[in-house]
């Protein structure tokens, strides 16, 4: 059954607000974040969806970016021009492209990751115990199912 406004608390649909307000105001956090390393936002995403030392073929990277695979051509090469992956052929089916992250680009991947996962300020000024019902009601909220696209 999907959820609707309507069918929440007032106190639970202000709750989602506020974490769309939070989640939209780190937009611009993961928008420079993407321009000092260089990349454009689709890149950044590309290159925190694949895993170090686990090649990804071509088409698993569209689908974890819910893109056409024709778009990932265009990303890839673009991070290929930069040394930060490679297209390796598949070992059991050469026509499959596997990407691989470059030491660079592991080490790209790294710094930016560390960026785009320290918190918001505001999480500092939780207590211990504040931060622990936050988190644990977060897990609950995410265990219930998986977002839907809007």
């Amino acid at each position: 059954m999907e959820t609707t406004a309507q069918s929440l608390s007032p106190e639970a649909a202000e709750a989602w607000a506020v974490m769309r307000t939070l989640a939209l105001a780190q937009r611009g956090r993961v928008l420079a974040v993407a321009a000092e390393a260089g990349l454009s936002p689709p890149q950044l995403f590309a290159l925190q969806a694949l895993t170090p030392g686990r090649p990804a073929p071509m088409g698993d990277l569209a689908g974890m970016l819910r893109c056409d695979a024709s778009n990932v051509t265009g990303l890839v090469d673009r991070l290929a021009a930069r040394g930060l992956v490679e297209r390796r052929p598949a070992p059991h089916d050469r026509r499959i492209r596997h990407l691989v992250l470059t030491d660079e680009g592991r080490a790209l991947r790294d710094r930016v990751a560390e960026r785009l996962e320290a918190p918001p300020d505001g999480f500092a000024g939780l207590s211990r115990d504040e931060a622990q019902l936050l988190r644990d009601l977060l897990i609950k909220v995410a265990a219930a199912g998986s977002p839907r696209r809007a």
